[in-house]
């Protein structure tokens, strides 16, 4: 399991691991809470197979990990067989058919690069909530490649949201942050913001009327929201509030089933879902791009390093921008952007010794929280799955009776029309998730992903390079200290030497120091030998969970008794 670790001799930026790895033979399950992981870890010594483990951890998640998912969200789930088909099902959020490109007023005080509107209708309450594609695209998975019921995969988050589990600093925290909002919505302050503070680490937390909505959906499936009793209670309380959504945005969504995009590495390939979401897609330009120079060499968290990263950022950024949004809407030019050739371009125009703006040199052809898993099991499958209700706890109010909390996914949408990314009626919201696969010879050699929307892509990007570049282990991948920008400042987190800061200042840098970038990532590594090792990273409660041992040899006897004969 040792990683080469030269990489510390030349790095200026050198940082010790908060966390250790899970190793196993028979599976792996990585999720942002204990809790969840174990969900899934309970599917796979039950038999279950990745998928199942998956779904039961994705369910888990919404009881225990609130803020980040849940069933009226939307995501990417990464799906690979043991016979080396890759499936990605597209459960991503769609605007409602009553909105349209002026449906909002962007801010004119907003900073470069976000999406804020007037009045914030984009972000809070019913008007930001587009219709939901997670629990059709978790069912499906589950129906399509799973081998346990619903009943099975769901009784861990039923469990949990009806007896409850103690609230961590984490989840803490993020109440905090959003206290102001959710304090405006009864419903939600009652669970989250018991006599009007924050709920308090340590807290047990019972969500008694998700329990309930869990167990009907167990019951009936994906119809209830989509078709039934649900969706109708929904839809009415979407029309009594001022929200978009309707009973007929409800029955006409679908989910997509899509191609995986693909690119290599340095003798890697590399392989994630397509557009609507920009993640992988980038993910291989910006790889293709630094390819041409000795990022290895150059060393870890070094200036010529850290410039050259944020270069790439910036050129991808602005191709995102330009040109990446839902292919039903807009002809994205996939082959142009994983082109080698135009990453040879891209790359003739970095000047090595200063920062520049970059334009989009591509035009179409015609979350900021999140939460990520990734789970393996001893059969050869493997699923790497981003999901979310955008920001933190979404719009940031509960759908009375039923525990349910909506996503604001409309703040992804450009609010100004004429833009790739602006609303549209049933347009699926461009993500950056990057739940990805990493191949050698044909055969998996990590998986990872991670939350953060905008810095999710560059961060799987870095955490990519610190691998196949620099030779880092898993759990030294995921924990590096991460740079993020896309044309403006520079964000560097604490451990990026101050030398570093300034030399990248003094290249013409705007240089921000954050307390992190992204969120927490989960990655997989699959060692020749069988083994699977497990990482997550200190910006959430990650933790994998390994399943080792195995079934009694056949034919064992288990003979306490005394046999004639024997002593």
């Amino acid at each position: 399991m040792s990683a080469d670790t030269s990489w510390r001799a030349r790095s200026p930026s050198a940082f010790t691991c908060e966390k250790h790895p899970a190793t196993g033979r028979r599976g792996m399950v990585i999720t942002n809470h204990p809790l969840a992981s174990a969900a899934g870890a309970e599917m796979l010594a039950a038999g279950g197979n990745a998928v199942d483990a998956a779904v039961a951890a994705l369910f888990a998640l919404t009881v225990v990990e609130p803020m980040m998912v849940g069933i009226l969200g939307g995501g990417m789930a990464h799906i690979r067989l043991a016979d080396g088909t890759h499936t990605v099902i597209d459960g991503q959020s769609t605007a409602p058919a009553a909105t349209g490109p002026t449906t909002y007023t962007p801010d004119p005080t907003a900073p470069p690069g976000v999406m804020d509107t007037v009045g914030r209708r984009n972000a809070v309450g019913p008007t930001a909530v587009a219709v939901p594609g997670n629990l059709m695209g978790w069912c499906e998975a589950l129906d399509r490649f799973g081998t346990f019921s619903r009943a099975d995969v769901m009784e861990p988050a039923i469990r949990h949201a009806s007896r409850g589990f103690r609230v961590t600093p984490y989840l803490h925290e993020c109440v905090s942050d959003c206290a102001a909002d959710m304090a405006r919505d009864a419903a939600i302050a009652k669970l989250y913001l018991p006599g009007g503070a924050p709920i308090a680490a340590g807290a047990r937390l019972v969500t008694g009327e998700y329990a309930e909505t869990l167990r009907s959906v167990a019951r009936d499936g994906p119809a209830l929201l989509y078709t039934g009793s649900l969706g109708r209670l929904y839809a009415d309380h979407m029309e009594r509030t001022g929200g978009y959504i309707t009973r007929a945005d409800l029955s006409g969504y679908r989910t997509v089933t899509r191609e995986p995009v693909r690119g290599t590495y340095r003798g890697h390939e590399i392989v994630g879902p397509p557009p609507p979401t920009s993640g992988p897609l980038h993910i291989i330009q910006m790889l293709n791009i630094l390819e041409g120079f000795d990022i290895g060499g150059l060393g870890f968290g070094t200036v010529e390093t850290v410039h050259l990263l944020a270069e790439v950022l910036k050129i991808a950024f602005a191709d995102r921008a330009a040109a990446t949004a839902d292919p039903a809407f807009i002809k994205v030019p996939v082959e142009a952007l994983l082109s080698k050739d135009y990453a040879a371009r891209r790359r003739a125009a970095i000047d090595p010794s200063r920062a520049q703006a970059w334009s989009a040199e591509v035009a179409p052809e015609g979350s900021a929280y999140t939460t990520h898993i990734t789970v393996a099991d001893a059969y050869g499958n493997v699923v790497a799955s981003t999901q979310t209700i955008n920001s933190l706890f979404g719009a940031r109010y509960m759908v009375p009776g039923t525990g349910m909390i909506p996503n604001n996914y409309m703040f992804v949408f450009d609010p100004r029309p004429g833009k790739a990314s602006s609303v549209q009626p049933g347009k699926r919201v461009t993500s950056s998730m990057a739940p990805v696969i990493v191949l050698r010879d044909a055969k998996p050699v990590y998986a990872l992903g991670l939350p953060g929307g905008l810095r999710i892509f560059p961060s799987v990007m870095q955490a990519l390079s610190n691998l196949i570049d620099h030779g880092m282990s898993v759990q030294e991948a995921v924990e590096a200290p991460r740079v993020w920008t896309q044309g403006y400042g520079l964000e560097l987190e604490g451990g990026i030497a101050e030398d570093v800061a300034a030399g990248l200042a003094a290249m013409g840098h705007d240089v921000l120091r954050v307390g992190n970038v992204a969120g927490g990532m989960s990655a997989l590594r699959f060692h020749p030998d069988g083994t699977m090792e497990g990482a997550s990273c200190w910006r959430a409660d990650g933790t994998p969970v390994a399943l080792g041992g195995g079934l009694a040899r056949a034919g064992v006897r288990f003979r306490p008794e005394a046999v004639r004969g024997q002593r």
